[in-house]
């Protein structure tokens, strides 16, 4: 990813982003689902736009808290795909809808996103894949790659000589001391 890590410093979306967010663990659900949402609205699209629009999305889906996404109906379907701020896609609307249910029920199973994250074994993208598609939807590779990624479950968010990556390896340590 060392062109994310030339090109976003000093930018005014992607700057703060990659050096205080990208790659970082996260156990918050709504910073989860959030995460998430953004990277599924990525689809397709420019992660610029997406930044752009973030504060937009967050209003609109309000702040990701999960059971108010998970208790949005046709009503509030009607006017996510009337607000400008957000990208109007209709599958990937739906699709966070249903993944806030499906949180709802992570809760049960696993006592949460996170824990859920937690406890699933290391492995390779294409296992994250299967694992992510039998759980939620419009989770196809990039978007879980990019997803995982920005948590720091998979590598490759920054550089090795990456300053955040030094950082983050920083901060690996300390919490293992």
């Amino acid at each position: 990813m060392s062109g994310y890590c030339d090109a976003a410093p000093g930018h005014p979306l992607h700057g703060p982003y990659h050096d205080t967010e990208y790659g970082f663990p996260q156990t918050d659900e709504r910073v989860l689902f959030e995460r998430l949402a953004l990277e599924i609205f990525q689809a397709g699209l420019s992660w610029e736009l997406i930044l752009r629009r973030r504060p937009g999305i967050n209003d609109a889906f309000d702040g990701f808290e999960v059971d108010r996404v998970a208790a949005y109906d046709e009503a509030d379907i009607a006017r996510l795909l009337a607000d400008a701020r957000i990208i109007r896609n209709r599958l990937k609307v739906v699709a966070l809808i249903a993944n806030a249910r499906q949180i709802q029920a992570l809760r049960a199973s696993h006592g949460g996103f996170a824990a859920w994250l937690a406890a699933q074994p290391p492995q390779d993208l294409s296992q994250w894949v299967k694992l992510f598609r039998k759980t939620f939807r419009f989770t196809g590779p990039e978007v879980v790659n990019e997803f995982l990624m920005s948590l720091g479950i998979l590598e490759g968010a920054h550089r090795p000589d990456c300053p955040v990556a030094l950082h983050l390896a920083e901060m690996r340590r300390s919490a293992t001391v």
